[in-house]
C-alpha cells in the first residue's frame, strides 16, 4: 500500500470529483503551491495511484438503457479454462467490467445493451458461446442508486475506531 499524508488524499479526492482541474486549480484548493502540487501529482500518477484520466458518460443518454450483471460458471476450473475465457471477455465492449469472484459461480460480468431485446441477442449468440461457459445466470438492474465513481480515500491510521481497536486487542493477546 502506498504511503499517502493528507495533501496526497486531498489531491487524489479533488481529482476524482473533477479530473479536469488545472494544476493552478488543483494547488489552490488543497493548499499546496503549484510546483510542489504538481511534483506530488507525477508522483501518484509514477506510482499506480491515478492510473489515468477519463470522461464520466451517460449511458442512458448513449442509447445504452440496459445494465446487466451477469454470474457466468465456467465447465473446468482450471488456469486454461480461465484465461481463455478472460482473453474473450477482453474483446467484448459489451461488458464493461469482470471479475473472478468466489462463491457459486466463477465471474461477475457486468454489461451493457441498447434494450432487452439486444441483450437477448448477446446473451445466446455471444455469452453462451464464450470458451468454457457452463452456464450464465442474469441479474437486471432496476435503478443505479450509487455509481462507482469515487473510491474512499483515508489515511490507514484513520481506520474506524472499531477496527482499530480489533487491531489492539489482537496485538495485546499476543
Amino acid at each position: 500500500m502506498l504511503e499517502l499524508d493528507d495533501h496526497d488524499l486531498k489531491i487524489l479526492a479533488a481529482l476524482q470529483e473533477n479530473g479536469r482541474l488545472t494544476n493552478h486549480e488543483l494547488a489552490e484548493q488543497v493548499g499546496l503551491s503549484t510546483s510542489p502540487c504538481w511534483r506530488r501529482v507525477k508522483r501518484l500518477e509514477a506510482e499506480g495511484a491515478i492510473r489515468g484520466y477519463q470522461a464520466v458518460l451517460d449511458q442512458r443518454r448513449l442509447g445504452l438503457g440496459v445494465t446487466v450483471f451477469v454470474s457466468v460458471s465456467i465447465e473446468r476450473n482450471d488456469t486454461a479454462a480461465h484465461r481463455a475465457f478472460e482473453q474473450a471477455v477482453l474483446g467484448r465492449p459489451e461488458i464493461v467490467a469482470c471479475h473472478i469472484v468466489g462463491g457459486q459461480h466463477d465471474f461477475l460480468l457486468q454489461a451493457v445493451a441498447e434494450d432487452l431485446d439486444a441483450y437477448a441477442q448477446f446473451a445466446l449468440n455471444v455469452l453462451g458461446q464464450l470458451p468454457g461457459v457452463r452456464e450464465i445466470h442474469s441479474s437486471f438492474v432496476l435503478k443505479e442508486v450509487k455509481p462507482l465513481l469515487r473510491l474512499p480515500l483515508r489515511r490507514p491510521e484513520a481506520a474506524p475506531a472499531a477496527s482499530r481497536a480489533r487491531l489492539n486487542r489482537g496485538a495485546s493477546a499476543r
